[in-house]
């Protein structure tokens, strides 16, 4: 079985480098195209594949298609490719704001399609993938998707409906942490702090506590309510968190970005 790649930007190379450490394909199973031929060789230096930039070879060629290019171009290539592409063959979209019904109109066909959103923590093997399938989707299919989904990171399967509230919370969410681990960083430089060892401990720190999130099944709230000590230092910052609006502007630009997503 061979899967392919169109697209071989920073999300497509994430996805394979994850596929090829957990030995879930070798890379003489895999193939890959790009707009341009530096992308494509480069691809094919990192990860021992074999690239070009014919991305209708590359959908000839292969079982599984993932199309990993922008929304905007995804009818360019879906219009390149959907003589070759039929209901043998997997296609995998992680095309932002392109709906499954949309895709199939686009190629004017009925296919085996999943529809995915991983997001960047994927290039270092900690991606958050939401996956919608179709009605109509076989078991061998969704499962195959899972395993290519989960090789780099943790993906779970949600109607197509909550896509736009995945984006908000997951999606788009990796840039809200950097600006809290920026935030917290510039504050540690201001009491004193080297800034490379302000980065270290406040990243670690975000590491750790969503590590214990998602390890010990408690709610964040008791987890919080644990760090507070009485009278103690956190319990002044939470306060102050709490009366410049914290979780409200948290909720708000979540909603914001949910809605831009349904509008797109």
């Amino acid at each position: 079985m061979k899967i392919g790649f169109i697209g071989l930007g920073n999300m497509a190379t994430a996805m394979i480098g994850g596929i090829i450490g957990v030995g879930l394909y070798q890379p003489s199973e895999i193939i890959g195209s790009s707009k341009t031929k530096a992308t494509a060789e480069q691809a094919a230096k990192r990860y021992g594949i074999v690239t070009g930039t014919d991305n209708v070879e590359t959908a000839k060629q292969a079982d599984v298609i993932v199309l990993a290019v922008k929304p905007i171009f995804l009818p360019e290539v879906i219009a390149q490719i959907k003589d070759v592409v039929d209901e043998s063959k997997l296609v995998i979209s992680i095309a932002a704001g392109k709906s499954i019904d949309w895709i199939e109109q686009e190629f004017g066909k009925k296919l085996r399609l999943v529809r995915c959103m991983p997001n960047t923590p994927a290039m270092v093997g900690e991606g958050c993938t939401c996956i919608c399938l179709k009605d109509d989707t076989v078991k061998a299919d969704e499962e195959l998707v899972l395993q290519i989904m989960n090789s780099f990171g943790k993906a779970n399967i949600l109607p197509e409906r909550l896509m736009d509230a995945f984006i908000g919370v997951a999606g788009s969410s990796p840039a809200y942490v950097f600006m809290f681990i920026e935030a917290m960083a510039d504050a540690a430089v201001q009491a004193g702090m080297p800034r490379k060892q302000a980065y270290e401990f406040a990243a670690q720190s975000v590491l750790g506590s969503a590590k214990m999130v998602l390890e010990t099944g408690m709610h964040p709230g008791e987890l919080k309510d644990m760090v507070c000590s009485p009278g103690g230092t956190t319990i002044e910052a939470v306060k102050v968190l709490e009366e410049k609006g914290f979780r409200a502007a948290v909720i708000d630009s979540i909603e914001a970005c949910v809605n831009k997503s349904r509008n797109m």
